[in-house]
């Protein structure tokens, strides 16, 4: 790397070409190359990275240039005031431990009960990580490149589960319980991470690339004041997961994942104790499920990956799938989705979720239903954990087109447990319509202990919005239209108790437009009928 460009780089990463210059002359910059890294794609290079940080570290903190080339690696881990610096040309790509031997940082978070997989259990079998550190990142225009990395891993373990042993009782360690396992045994040594973070501060990524990132790009967990900017990641698993943290900004960033989600918040049991995911911001975002790869060689292939419940891609945003310590103060705003899964929230586990605003959003063809709050009780969590609560959450300014008329948007809670203050405000839906008078009579199957996935409730009775087990439902302003007349109503309410409904456009009459079952203090207002 010509010294131009390393203070090009250097000056994105001090703010002054003055400072760069100082860094790079002071010896404040470690080369990798200058402690043995090779880049020629077949040497292990990350001895000679960690020696880079260990260098680094010694003087109190620094950056790591990583050059142009190709540096084979297995585990690298961050340590505290380490800046890794991804020069343009420069690549960092993940050792297949079935080819040169399982030599990644063993699995380090062994717990007597594990009610997530394995792959969100762990940080340090990762590509790169952190565990415990403070001012660190992770920035420049480099690719990360996971072709070595797992996708999959052995699944929970807790008291619900039929197979399930307390390491206690038996006397062993959790490790040692886990270990004997063969499936949990033959993890170690290799790694399904890009990027882990564990009980981080200060966290800075920028600018990089992924691409194939094994079963997660970047998760990270417990971890406070992170920033992730302008990120593009291209892969076949989940893209961004950000656990149990506090303070994060997800700005400028594109994530293409057509067979798990691309951005999801999620509250884990992964630290041991439940933790709030709370102050969290997503914003000017880009998500896509077409097929890995094809976003960053501009194809925008198709995926034909038809996930589970055979609906389609996923690639969206989503909040939830472990949601023992709930959400709190996030927003969501002026992001794109398109060829995605809609956006779904909710809680599953028995933990809050209270003050979410989703704003700004475009949703392009979305696979399944635009916009969903759920709340059931899977209570995957310790024995006795009591059901959570929904509240407060506000939907405004999104526009969804292309929709598939079997999936309008949603509000899904449980007897003992409705959703509470739900807004719709300036929403405007397209869907293909068609529904037919047999699907407006369905009455959508009931279940109060299931997943945070919504598929199960097949067709609904309703055009545009479908609600039930909620409490004060708002929905102002919105416009839900379709292609075809459809016999459903625009909007169908089940067990709603207080509902305002003001402002709303449709193809049905005043007198069809809502349909309300078993619901009280339902107000309608103003409705415009569409020609």
């Amino acid at each position: 790397m010509d010294r131009r460009s390393t203070i090009g780089l250097l000056t994105l990463l001090l703010g002054s070409p003055a400072l760069a210059q100082s860094a790079l002359t002071g010896h404040g910059v470690e080369n990798i190359r200058d402690h043995g890294a090779r880049g020629d794609g077949r040497t292990i290079d990350s001895p000679a990275i960690a020696r880079a940080i260990a260098a680094a570290a010694k003087r109190g903190g620094g950056v790591v240039l990583v050059p142009p080339g190709r540096y084979l690696s297995f585990s690298i881990r961050l340590r505290d005031n380490i800046t890794l610096a991804l020069s343009a040309g420069a690549v960092i790509e993940a050792a297949d431990p079935d080819i040169h031997g399982r030599n990644y940082d063993p699995p380090e978070n062994y717990l007597e009960e594990q009610f997530q997989d394995f792959g969100i259990t762990h940080v340090h079998n990762s590509l790169i990580y952190a565990d415990g550190a403070s001012n660190i990142g992770v920035v420049g225009p480099g690719m990360l490149h996971g072709l070595g990395l797992d996708r999959e891993g052995p699944g929970d373990r807790w008291w619900q589960r039929k197979t399930w042993q307390s390491a206690k009782a038996l006397g062993i360690s959790p490790k040692e319980f886990m270990l004997r396992d063969a499936n949990e045994a033959a993890q170690v040594g290799r790694a399904n991470k890009t990027i882990g973070l564990m009980n981080c501060r200060n966290v800075r990524l920028q600018d990089f690339t992924i691409l194939q990132a094994g079963h997660f790009g970047i998760i990270a967990h417990g971890c406070s004041n992170m920033a992730l900017d302008g990120i593009v990641i291209d892969t076949d698993r989940d893209g961004i997961d950000i656990d149990c943290c506090r303070d994060v900004r997800v700005v400028n960033c594109t994530v293409n994942a057509p067979k798990d989600d691309a951005m999801v918040l999620k509250s884990s049991y992964a630290l041991g104790r439940k933790v709030m995911c709370e102050d969290i911001l997503i914003q000017g975002c880009k998500t896509s499920g077409y097929a890995m790869g094809s976003l960053l060689d501009g194809t925008y292939r198709l995926s034909d990956y038809p996930a589970p419940d055979k609906i389609g891609v996923l690639g969206r945003i989503k909040m939830g799938t472990e949601t023992n310590g709930g959400f709190r103060n996030v927003r969501i705003a002026d992001c794109i989705c398109t060829n995605t899964r809609g956006i779904l929230i909710g809680i599953v586990d028995g933990g809050v979720m209270e003050d979410v605003a989703i704003s700004g959003i475009v949703l392009r063809d979305p696979v399944n239903h635009p916009l969903f709050v759920h709340h059931a009780a899977r209570m995957r969590a310790p024995r006795g954990t009591p059901v959570g609560a929904i509240r407060r959450v506000r939907f405004e300014d999104i526009q969804a087109s292309g929709v598939d008329p079997r999936y309008p948007c949603g509000v899904e809670g449980f007897a003992d447990g409705p959703v509470e203050d739900v807004s719709f405000t300036g929403i405007d839906v397209q869907s293909a319509g068609g529904g037919t008078a047999a699907d407006a009579a369905r009455e959508p199957e009931y279940r109060r202990e299931t997943s945070l996935e919504v598929s199960y409730l097949k067709t609904l009775p309703a055009h545009g919005l479908w609600a039930r087990h909620a409490k004060r439902l708002a929905v102002r302003d919105c416009r839900f239209t379709t292609d075809v007349p459809d016999a459903r109503p625009t909007v169908a309410l089940r067990n709603v108790a207080g509902a305002q409904i003001d402002g709303l456009s449709s193809r049905k009459p005043r007198g069809e437009a809502v349909s309300a079952k078993d619901s009280s203090g339902v107000v309608l207002g103003d409705v415009q009928v569409l020609a």
